[in-house]
């Protein structure tokens, strides 16, 4: 059996924009900001990235990086080996451990064919720069994510051979998201303000709402966890 249940990604390198927003949270409401954007040309991926001192572009980058849609569609290996200024990874373990062969000691090395799909909102990766560090905001407006209304989902899928020496085919999706304001933890289990279960802790800040894991090995199938209050994106904040 091959399961990635606990292996949740952590997006690596940050980009953003450029325009007129209005800056989230109560202290700023009504204040008017000038962003810089992507299309601006002028925000670079960060210094020790295998594609600094690149712009960021809109569109796909070489590893499948889509920081104007909030999007990641590629390989396992290829959400980190760019932060870890490698190349991205092409399928070829021969020739590329050949060319790089400190890749094969990274933690993400074994998962580097299983196919990654990720998505988030602009609380978790804004796609502009308003806070002028030069790099993508994150929970804009707030101290922390927590109240930030932030959200990701991420959905893993791959192969491995059995005892039998036969293919089989596992899929994994997760929610993800900032637990609000008043929200409080018990045991390991996130909590609304009247004591109703959000889902469980991950990463201090965050509460994940929904777990799918089929695997045609094994026999599992469905929903591993789901909120008792609700699954649904966009609901916490």
């Amino acid at each position: 059996m091959k399961t990635l249940k606990s292996a949740l990604l952590v997006l690596g390198v940050l980009v953003l924009m450029v325009g007129l927003t209005t800056l989230p949270g109560e202290a700023q409401k009504g204040k008017a900001l000038k962003c810089v954007t992507i299309q601006d040309g002028v925000l670079i991926y960060t210094a020790g990235h295998y594609l600094y001192p690149q712009p960021i572009k809109t569109g796909y980058d070489i590893f499948g990086y889509n920081y104007q849609a909030g999007m990641f569609n590629g390989t396992y290996a290829n959400v980190y080996l760019g932060r870890d200024g490698l190349p991205p990874y092409d399928g070829d373990d021969v020739a590329y451990l050949a060319a790089y062969p400190g890749a094969a000691t990274k933690w993400y090395w074994p998962y580097r064919k299983d196919n990654v799909a990720m998505k988030w909102d602009e609380g978790w990766m804004s796609k502009q720069d308003c806070d002028k560090d030069g790099l993508l905001d994150r929970h804009f407006g707030f101290t922390s994510y927590i109240g930030s209304g932030a959200w990701e989902t991420n959905h893993q899928s791959g192969t491995y051979t059995g005892l039998d020496g036969k293919e089989y085919v596992w899929t994994y999706f997760v929610k993800i998201v900032a637990v609000p304001a008043n929200a409080h933890k018990i045991g390991g289990y996130w909590y609304t303000v009247d004591g109703r279960e959000i889902g469980y802790d991950i990463w201090g800040e965050f509460a994940v709402i929904q777990e799918i894991y089929n695997d045609n090995g094994t026999g599992d199938h469905g929903i591993l966890y789901k909120s008792p209050v609700s699954p649904g994106l966009g609901k916490w904040k």
